[in-house]
């Protein structure tokens, strides 16, 4: 971008939330917060529009939050734990992948994929409650940008 007189316009811009589908806001929470120990950041009644305005995010996140968003019809329906037609959708940073691996799969997290060394760090792919795939993942210093 640049301005009228051709300068360059520096300008900052960060995705702030990432909307998911869900079928009913309290067992959302339930697993977001209860078992991946996310952080509940709002939870309002939006009474005009029958909803309420959900958002999670990681413990310690400085970056995207979920908007937790309970299906409108049964075209929404649809693509509850099938956002992205199977693949990976979220990545889930982490300081301790094996922290995090054993805590999630106590709580009877179902990862697909198991743990695996590649360039970039340890990563696993784990189901969230609808059956949408997540990489748990603890980049490698300087690995990733």
């Amino acid at each position: 971008m640049t301005g009228a007189d051709n300068r360059p316009i520096v300008t900052t811009q960060t995705i702030g939330q990432i909307t998911l589908v869900v079928r009913d806001y309290d067992e959302a929470i339930d697993f977001y917060v209860g078992v991946l120990g996310f952080c509940l950041v709002e939870d309002t009644v939006v009474q005009a529009q029958a909803k309420r305005w959900v958002i999670v995010a990681p413990p310690g996140s400085a970056g995207s939050r979920l908007l937790l968003a309970r299906a409108a019809d049964a075209e929404q329906a649809s693509r509850i734990g099938d956002q992205t037609g199977g693949r990976v959708f979220l990545f889930l940073h982490t300081d301790d992948f094996w922290r995090d691996f054993h805590a999630y799969r106590a709580k009877g997290v179902i990862f697909v994929r198991e743990p695996k060394a590649e360039s970039y760090g340890t990563v696993a792919v784990f189901q969230d409650l609808y059956g949408n795939l997540w990489d748990l993942l603890q980049p490698n210093a300087g690995a990733l940008p």
